[in-house]
C-alpha cells in the first residue's frame, strides 16, 4: 500500500473521530443536557447515558438536576407597625423543567434573579401584614410565615412558567437599623413588664378568691359542727331526763331518799355549820331516826 492510500485512510479516520466527537455526548448523574439547534432548545436528556446529536449543527447546554440553595440579597422591609427591618433569607430550589428553564432564563444566574424578585415581593407583602414584635417573638407564627411565603413564591414562578420548582423559603434573620434598636427594645421590655404585672395582679386576685372561699367554707363547717353538738347535747339531756323520770316513777319514795342522800354529800362538804329544826324530816334522816 503506497503512502497516498495511508494518508487517505488516516484522513478518513480523523474525520470519523471528529464526527463522532461532535455527534456524541454524555449525560452524567445529577445534570440535564439540553440539545440546542441554532440557539433554540430542542430536547432535554434527563437520564444518565450516551446520546447522539447532529454534528456541527446542534450544541449541548448543561443544567444542574440537584437541589440548590440561593442566599437572597438582604432586603429592607417595613412592618405593619411601621418598623424598618432588614430581612435575610434563603431559598431551596431546583430546575423542574429544563426546556422551559433554558428558554426563559438561559442560565442558572438568570434563574436566581427571577427567584430573588419573587422572594422579595412575597416577603415584603407578608411582613407588611404583621408587627415587628410578632415576627421576633418566640411564640410567633414564624413557621406559618415561611410556609405562606414559600407558597406565594412557588405560585408566582409557576404562573410565569420558568421551569423552576421552589422547595422552601426560610427567613434566617430580621434586624432593625442601629438607630431604631434601642427604642424598640425598650418598648418591648416595657410591654413584657406590663404583661408580667398583669399576670401578678390576676394571680393575687385569684389567691384572694381562693382564700375567701376557704374561709367561708371553714366558717360554715364550724357553724354546722356547733349546731350538731348542741343537738347531740340536747338529745342526751332529754334522754337523761327521760331515764330519771322513768326511774322516779317506779319508786318515788326511794328516789326522794336517794336525792336526799346526794344533797347530804353536797351539804357536808368542807364541814359546814347547819342550823335546822330537830323535828324536820331532813334532820331525822341525818340523825338516823
Amino acid at each position: 500500500m503506497n503512502a497516498k492510500k495511508w494518508y487517505g485512510l488516516a484522513a478518513i479516520a480523523i474525520l470519523l473521530v471528529i464526527l463522532a466527537s461532535s455527534s456524541l455526548f454524555v449525560v452524567k448523574e445529577g445534570e440535564y443536557k439540553i440539545i440546542l439547534r441554532f440557539g433554540e432548545a430542542m430536547e432535554a436528556k434527563r437520564e444518565p447515558g450516551l446520546y447522539v446529536k447532529l454534528p456541527f449543527i446542534d450544541n449541548v447546554a448543561t443544567l444542574p438536576k440537584y437541589q440548590m440553595t440561593y442566599e437572597n440579597v438582604p432586603t429592607q422591609i417595613m412592618t405593619k407597625d411601621k418598623k424598618i427591618i432588614f430581612v435575610d433569607n434563603y431559598t431551596v430550589w431546583r430546575i423542574e423543567n429544563p426546556e422551559k428553564f433554558i428558554k426563559t432564563n438561559h442560565t442558572v444566574t438568570a434563574g436566581t434573579r427571577r427567584i430573588d424578585e419573587a422572594v422579595y415581593n412575597a416577603v415584603r407583602r407578608k411582613l407588611s401584614e404583621v408587627n415587628y414584635d410578632e415576627i421576633i417573638s418566640e411564640n410567633t407564627a414564624r413557621g406559618d410565615l415561611n410556609e405562606e411565603i414559600t407558597a406565594d413564591v412557588a405560585k408566582a414562578l409557576e404562573r410565569d412558567d420558568y421551569g423552576i420548582k421552589i422547595v422552601d423559603v426560610r427567613i434566617k434573620r430580621t434586624d432593625l437599623p442601629e438607630s431604631n434598636k434601642e427604642s424598640v427594645y425598650n418598648r418591648m421590655i416595657s410591654d413584657r413588664e406590663s404583661i408580667a404585672a398583669r399576670y401578678l395582679s390576676e394571680g393575687d386576685e385569684e389567691s384572694r378568691k381562693i382564700t375567701s372561699k376557704a374561709d367561708r367554707t371553714a366558717l360554715e363547717l364550724i357553724a354546722q359542727a356547733e349546731a350538731d353538738a348542741k343537738k347531740i347535747v340536747a338529745e342526751g339531756e332529754q334522754e337523761a331526763a327521760r331515764i330519771y323520770n322513768e326511774a322516779y316513777g317506779k319508786d318515788p319514795q326511794f328516789y326522794n331518799f336517794y336525792r336526799t342522800l346526794e344533797s347530804y354529800v353536797v351539804t357536808m362538804s368542807n364541814e359546814p355549820v347547819i342550823m335546822i329544826p330537830i323535828e324536820s324530816p331532813y334532820a331525822k334522816i341525818l340523825l338516823g331516826e
